[in-house]
């Protein structure tokens, strides 16, 4: 679990593709602090097993899922990458509840310096946009990020200039690519709204109430 506050950038100081796999080795300061082998570092977003460490970088080995889901695939040794930790039970949670697991990823359409802001507009697929609620939670890339605008074919952050300097997504251009993890307990809910519906199962009845354990008499 991770919470989308990026606690450095890293560099992919190497990257071995194989067919079906991928071998990350990524310079980092921080994040090594503590690290050791089988912990979870979250990579642009990607929550992936530490397998290696040297004094100033570490290894880990991406399955073939995480490869069709994320960017990780497109990197290259010298890329920039958001990198954090996972969260440790006790500390402060200043973003929102980051599983590191991407639905998928999304593309820059448009970026607009505003104020002291930059707005980015990122293009997405149905099913994440759907999962997108205005001033909700989204990680893109890894970062905690409040939803500016969500809207049928794009949504819009409104990045402050600590996160524009701090994190890769300063150095995002018009056509990029990124990753995207949309809230959890978001997922949860509409998964409970959603789960066991048919067509004809969409109006609420007392009958589903009594089922359901409520008093309707109460409603009488």
């Amino acid at each position: 679990m991770f919470t989308g506050l990026i606690e450095e950038v890293g560099h992919v100081a190497s990257i071995e593709k194989r067919p079906d796999a991928i071998r990350l080795s990524i310079q980092a300061d921080r994040v090594l602090e503590d690290a050791a082998i089988g912990d979870s570092i979250a990579v642009n977003g990607a929550c992936v097993t530490v397998t290696g460490r040297l004094e100033d970088a570490f290894s880990a080995d991406i399955m073939p899922e995480t490869i069709r889901a994320t960017t990780l695939h497109s990197l290259q040794a010298g890329d920039s990458v958001n990198l954090e930790r996972a969260v440790k039970a006790g500390g402060r949670l200043g973003g929102h509840f980051v599983t590191g697991h991407i639905d998928g990823t999304g593309k820059i359409v448009r970026i607009v310096p505003k104020g002291n802001a930059y707005y980015l507009d990122i293009q997405a697929s149905p099913d994440i946009l759907a999962g997108l609620v205005q001033k909700g939670s989204v990680a893109v890339d890894g970062t905690s990020l409040t939803v500016f605008h969500a809207g049928p074919q794009f949504f819009t952050l409104s990045l402050i200039p600590h996160t524009y300097a701090h994190t890769v997504l300063g150095s995002k251009k018009v056509g990029d690519s990124v990753n995207i993890e949309g809230d959890i307990l978001q997922k949860y809910v509409q998964n409970q709204l959603t789960a066991g519906k048919s067509d004809d199962s969409g109006s609420l009845t007392y009958d589903m109430l009594k089922e359901n354990g409520f008093n309707t008499s109460l409603n009488k």
